[in-house]
């Protein structure tokens, strides 16, 4: 399971000229799950997502989390980020999951930023053509593999 975090100042996601989520301070983080992740990679990067201490304290130091500073989340399904390049310029993404499986793990995946940390989650429609704005905060951009923690 992946996750990129971006701390941005704002962000919406519109589908079909609707906006379905949006939010103010915060991270936007879009989500990417592949064949064999479960709960287990799910709970792991909850965890690290509502533990992540990147917005500045009174010195300036990234020292506080998004509970501290009153932040959301705004949570976006993203299986192209189990884009296989390796080969030729167009990129295969049979690493990525089925919806059958990414889409209930994604489920799972905010309800758990939810009720188990207290954060307010907006989120996109998993699967639809949407459109994301956001301003980048800092920037400040991290990425999150749960084969790599």
């Amino acid at each position: 399971m992946r996750v990129v975090i971006q701390r941005c100042s704002r962000a919406q996601v519109r589908i079909n000229n609707k906006v379905v989520g949006a939010i103010d301070r915060g991270f936007l983080l879009l989500i990417g799950i592949t064949d064999g992740d479960s709960t287990a990679e799910a709970d792991l990067l909850a965890k690290k997502v509502a533990q992540m201490r990147v917005f500045e304290d009174s010195e300036g130091k990234m020292n506080l989390g998004l509970n501290e500073v009153n932040g959301a989340i705004l949570s976006i399904s993203q299986f192209t980020l189990y884009a296989d390049c390796k080969k030729g310029n167009r990129p295969s993404f049979i690493r990525a999951a089925r919806p059958e499986t990414a889409s209930p793990l994604y489920d799972y995946f905010n309800q758990r930023l939810r009720e188990q940390y207290g954060l307010h989650v907006e989120t996109g429609c998993f699967g639809a053509d949407m459109k994301v704005d956001f301003i980048n905060d800092g920037p400040v951009t991290i990425i999150l593999d749960s084969a790599e923690l």
